[in-house]
């Protein structure tokens, strides 16, 4: 979606399919537009890890320096104060929770943002010393997540020529449209080129970490055809089955958005809701612990890691409200959210909650029938064993 909001607009040339108008044009080059950045993205994880840290490397540090840039743009651009963001506009007149209602379904796409920083725990395996380095990698994207992602909405709300426009809020519109029209074409277009960047490095970045839960289940023999899927290649050193698998399977649900964009809708809002309570079976048990004055662990003579000392009760206890709220805001049947766009079926309103039910459901019902019995590290990757001292006593008695 991002692709082929950014793309046609920086050239008419990548709009590949029609001119955009016709009733599908946009959804299928969507489609193959996506579909070829997943191909890339794929041979990149594929080939090996230094190309995709040289690649990403390159990229963040793009994405932050036209950030910044960006966000000065658009302040210097303004056309109107701050106190905008204290005026509600009408929006709320006609919900039933007034403006609070209209915030919560806003509040959404924070929920769709702050989540991905934990990718760089799912590359912890790879990394040196990554009891500190993950957790405070964790910080540093969320910081900059918070930081430059809240300044880049401010600028455009107080850059956009009219905030009444409906471009704005378009498929095709948004902040890209924003920058357009603000900044005009030349520089305009050289923001958005470092959009595209961003989004490849997130694709990036998002397929690496999901290679590495498929690489990990599958290693614990806990995903069908765990031996394949688990197989490293012996040169690149990469889970090659693995990230071909995720490339495909990514592409499947972009296929169905061709002609039913609600059940696409419900997708990515379910697959976030699905990481938000992933998050909640580590902070909610982590809690319990700290009640129990079980946590933080005793020290076992290992290199100390990171640690949040007297914040850390609090922080947790936050966590956990804030994983729980965001978890049912995004499972909420609201019909604005899943089920905006024709066809209006109950099925479809309500498709998060069954969705994630039976998710649930049938995902404990798995692991109590059939996971926990055949779980475990598979012979090809266990450790070798470390050679044991012998007993003193069996020595000399065998000498003896």
């Amino acid at each position: 979606m991002a692709l082929q909001i950014t793309l046609p607009q920086i050239w008419s040339g990548f709009q590949l399919v029609g001119d955009g108008t016709g009733p599908y044009d946009f959804a299928v080059n969507g489609v193959i537009l996506a579909s070829i950045m997943i191909g890339i993205s794929t041979l990149i994880n594929a080939f090996g890890v230094k190309l995709m840290t040289m690649i990403n490397s390159v990229g963040v540090f793009v994405e932050l320096v036209a950030a910044v840039l960006l966000i000065a743009a658009l302040i210097w651009h303004s056309v109107r104060g701050p106190e905008v963001l204290l005026d509600t506009a009408g929006f709320g007149e006609e919900h039933p929770l007034g403006f609070f209602g209209v915030f919560l379904i806003a509040a959404m796409a924070s929920g769709y943002v702050m989540y991905g920083f934990d990718t760089a725990s799912s590359l912890g395996e790879e990394t040196k010393d990554p009891k500190k380095t993950a957790p405070r990698a964790i910080l540093r994207a969320v910081t900059a997540s918070f930081l430059l992602g809240g300044l880049l909405l401010l600028g455009g709300i107080l850059a956009a020529p009219d905030l009444s426009d409906p471009k704005l809020g378009a498929a095709d519109g948004g902040l890209q449209y924003i920058v357009l029209s603000v900044l005009g074409g030349p520089f305009g277009k050289a923001f958005l080129a470092c959009i595209v960047v961003a989004v490849v490095v997130c694709t990036l970045a998002v397929h690496a970490a999901a290679i590495r839960m498929m690489f990990a289940m599958a290693r614990d023999n806990n995903l069908p055809f765990s031996r394949q899927l688990s197989k490293v290649h012996p040169t690149r050193k990469t889970p090659t089955v693995a990230a071909i698998v995720i490339g495909v399977v990514a592409v499947i649900p972009l296929i169905v958005n061709i002609s039913q964009p609600a059940i696409f809708t419900i997708l990515s809002s379910i697959s976030i809701v699905l990481i938000y309570l992933s998050y909640l079976l580590v902070t909610v048990p982590m809690l319990r612990r700290r009640f129990l004055k079980k946590w933080p662990l005793k020290d076992d003579g290992s290199e100390p890691g990171f640690s949040l000392g007297k914040w850390g009760l609090p922080v947790n206890i936050v966590a956990v409200l804030w994983g729980g709220a965001m978890t049912l805001n995004l499972v909420w049947p609201r019909p604005e959210i899943y089920n905006s766009v024709p066809p209006f079926e109950w099925y479809l309103q309500w498709g998060g909650v069954i969705f994630v039910g039976t998710v649930i459901i049938g995902g404990t019902l798995l692991y109590r029938l059939r996971i926990r019995h055949k779980t475990g590290v598979l012979a090809e990757h266990a450790a070798a064993a470390a050679p044991s001292e012998p007993d003193p006593a069996l020595v000399a008695a065998q000498k003896a």
